[in-house]
């Protein structure tokens, strides 16, 4: 699980998973990456749990696993770097802001 939430490209998925269910597609309208690029990182996202898929005919949706215990743990992800004087945190990703209004 540590090492799917320590590449940037996966902690930007999550993000725009936590407004609600995505197809891959939509993902790789978003996000500008190849297709290849997002199902690669949502698989590995998947295979340690922190993402679920449901199929819709040709479409595979994607949605958090479980959307309150992953903000919990970013939040705390968050407060442990502020405290050891590290400057990173989640929120520092360059989309951040539109991902959070909705807008990304």
């Amino acid at each position: 699980m540590f090492h799917a939430l320590s590449e940037p490209t996966r902690l930007a998925l999550l993000e725009h998973l936590a407004t609600g269910e995505h197809r891959v597609r939509d993902l790789v309208d978003h996000m500008h990456l190849a297709q290849s690029t997002v199902s690669k990182h949502l698989a590995c996202l998947r295979d340690c749990g922190l993402v679920t898929v449901r199929a819709e005919g040709r479409s595979s949706w994607f949605r958090l696993a479980d959307p309150g215990r992953l903000a919990e743990l970013m939040a705390i992800a968050d407060e442990l770097l502020s405290a050891s004087g590290v400057a990173l945190s989640l929120r520092d990703h360059h989309d951040h802001d539109e991902l959070a209004a909705g807008e990304g």
